[in-house]
């Protein structure tokens, strides 16, 4: 894919324009360089159609809202600009990511004011944050020594740019030769894995945490899948000893879909591979990919 060494055949938009990836700039003093001052938003799309777009541009939103960035396309004019990407790319299966810097101010300082704000839009070959291999075994997790930042801190609602804490607990979790990290909230309840929203299933109920974490699309996704197959959700606290004892695990996200999670804290979660209601919801996510139901068509 050549990322990082730059794409003269690939078309991101940056700045208002279509250019050649490696052509795209962003200035020095964009907020998003000297703060992680952004929102974004990322999105996938499955035979030429982007799944659930009208979902990602309004989280998009309601994330720049948050933070007081003033996005520079209205939502329609932000839907445009993804689907163009897409055609310009020639993709059917893709990886879409639409970000928004607060921009550049009058000088490089803290100041949030009188800032240009920057829409960066790409999309690039579908790819998901787990092996194929180890998705279709389960992954191994561990909980975090770290605590995810609280909501009273920074609300866990804005999709932001600034995701050191979770690139730390995700950093120390593969140093110690585990695939992903379980984050837990100040309080010591489960929060969410970084880029991933948790689930458990036991006795034939589904369980998620409601509070400390980033309101998934996939999640949500999986919740109205889980009702059509007849599965009860609760929304509510979980602990280390409810994932040790649950009779299946999974992490759910736009970059992977549905996978389970066969061990935490060197605990088996069940029989030590995926579940049943994993495998369930797994494929029915795949078939409501595959339908374009929920999807807005890029070549139309």
């Amino acid at each position: 894919m050549n990322i990082g060494t730059g794409s003269s055949e690939r078309q991101v938009y940056i700045g208002g324009e279509f250019v050649a990836e490696n052509e795209a700039r962003i200035s020095i003093f964009d907020h998003v360089v000297l703060y992680g001052d952004a929102v974004y938003d990322t999105a996938c799309a499955w035979g030429g159609k982007v799944f659930k777009l009208d979902e990602h541009v309004d989280r998009l939103f309601e994330s720049a809202h948050a933070l007081k960035i003033e996005v520079p396309l209205d939502k329609a004019g932000v839907k445009a600009v993804v689907l163009e990407v897409m055609r310009r790319n020639k993709l059917e299966d893709a990886y879409i990511k639409i970000i928004v810097t607060r921009g550049v101010g009058r000088m490089p300082l803290l100041s949030p004011y009188n800032c240009k704000p920057n829409l960066i839009a790409f999309a690039i070959p579908y790819l998901s944050l787990i092996d194929s291999g180890v998705q279709q075994e389960g992954i191994r997790a561990g909980i975090s020594s770290m605590r995810r930042i609280p909501s009273e801190c920074l609300d866990s609602k804005i999709k932001c740019c600034n995701y050191l804490n979770h690139i730390m607990m995700r950093m120390e979790a593969n140093e110690a030769g585990l695939d992903e990290a379980i984050e837990l909230d100040i309080d010591g309840y489960v929060a969410e894995a970084p880029g991933y929203n948790v689930f458990i299933a036991k006795q034939g109920l589904l369980y998620t945490p409601g509070e400390n974490i980033l309101v998934g699309i996939t999640r949500q996704t999986v919740m109205e899948l889980a009702a059509a197959e007849g599965l009860e959700t609760v929304v509510g606290r979980l602990t280390a000893f409810d994932l040790y004892n649950a009779d299946e695990v999974f992490l759910t996200s736009t970059a992977g879909g549905i996978f389970a999670v066969r061990e935490v804290d060197g605990r088996a979660v069940g029989p030590g591979k995926p579940g049943p209601i994993t495998q369930t919801l797994s494929q029915k996510y795949m078939e409501l990919l595959e339908s374009g139901v929920q999807s807005t068509p890029v070549y139309s």
